[in-house]
């Protein structure tokens, strides 16, 4: 029904950046909120920034400052721009969305998971 394809990931040295793209396809209406949550291994899933559809973008208290989320709503695409990278931002980072279908069904859907490390 939806599809979220994420993108960006990789190794990158401490203080570095990275980019992180999703695109959710599929048989979509509307977008209600996007977001990215990440987990550490041997860690649970933690929220690290969420753009509604309205409203403020919301942070990770551990990431404010240093990431930052957007979205371009013709695409379909929410972005995380990671600077001032920290060993501890290490971990699978998933996108999430909150998508109402054309049958006006309105379903929570995750992406596969792209893998960041930050290490020197």
């Amino acid at each position: 029904q939806v599809q979220l394809v994420e993108s960006g990931g990789g190794l990158v040295q401490p203080g570095g950046s990275l980019r992180l793209s999703c695109t959710a396809s599929g048989r979509i209406f509307a977008i209600n909120s996007m977001g990215w949550y990440r987990q550490a291994p041997g860690k649970g899933r933690e929220l690290v920034a969420v753009f509604p559809s309205a409203g403020s973008t919301n942070y990770a208290d551990s990431v404010k400052g240093r990431f930052t989320i957007s979205r371009d709503n013709t695409k379909n695409t929410a972005y995380l721009q990671m600077n001032s990278l920290k060993p501890d931002d290490s971990a699978v980072y998933y996108c999430n969305a909150n998508v109402r279908l054309r049958s006006m069904e309105q379903v929570n859907a995750w992406g596969q998971g792209t893998q960041v490390t930050v290490s020197s």
